[in-house]
């Protein structure tokens, strides 16, 4: 089974290669980080705001392209974890037809937050995610840039 989460904040810290996205379970109080890349951080917090680009980024590609092949992405489901790396699909409705597209998380975040599609995560990874040691999100640091979209 899946549980319904929502993304509840962004962490850059420009001074390293650790960028983080945290998912919190949508009407319970289970959350996790997920690390993440520079540039998808970027693309998270551009989306989110809704600041235009002149020329589309490889998220606003792939959005584009499912679009003009008739499809629509439905939602994000992160569906693994195995040795610190969490997997994710896109699911695509094309003409009635659901379609998986294996994706980073990140990727996935970054190309549904915009169109607000729900982001679910397997019970199993979630429940992998409370048991193992919680990552520090100290945000102390001068480096440290919470991003707050509300």
């Amino acid at each position: 089974m899946a549980v319904l989460m929502e993304l509840s904040r962004i962490l850059i810290r420009e001074m390293t290669d650790m960028q983080i996205i945290e998912l919190s379970e949508i009407g319970g109080e289970r959350t996790f980080p997920i690390v993440i890349g520079l540039p998808e951080a970027f693309a998270i917090e551009r989306r989110l705001k809704g600041i235009e680009i002149r020329r589309p980024q490889t998220h606003d590609l792939l959005a584009s392209t499912i679009r003009h092949l008739g499809g629509q992405l439905k939602e994000i489901i992160i569906n693994d974890l195995v040795d610190g790396t969490f997997y994710a699909k896109l699911m695509v409705d094309q003409n009635g037809h659901e379609i998986e597209i294996d994706s980073r998380p990140s990727d996935a975040i970054a190309l549904g937050v915009a169109e607000d599609v729900p982001i679910y995560v397997a019970e199993e990874v979630l429940a992998q995610t409370q048991t193992d040691g919680d990552l520090d999100l100290d945000t102390d640091g001068e480096d440290d840039l919470e991003l707050d979209w509300d």
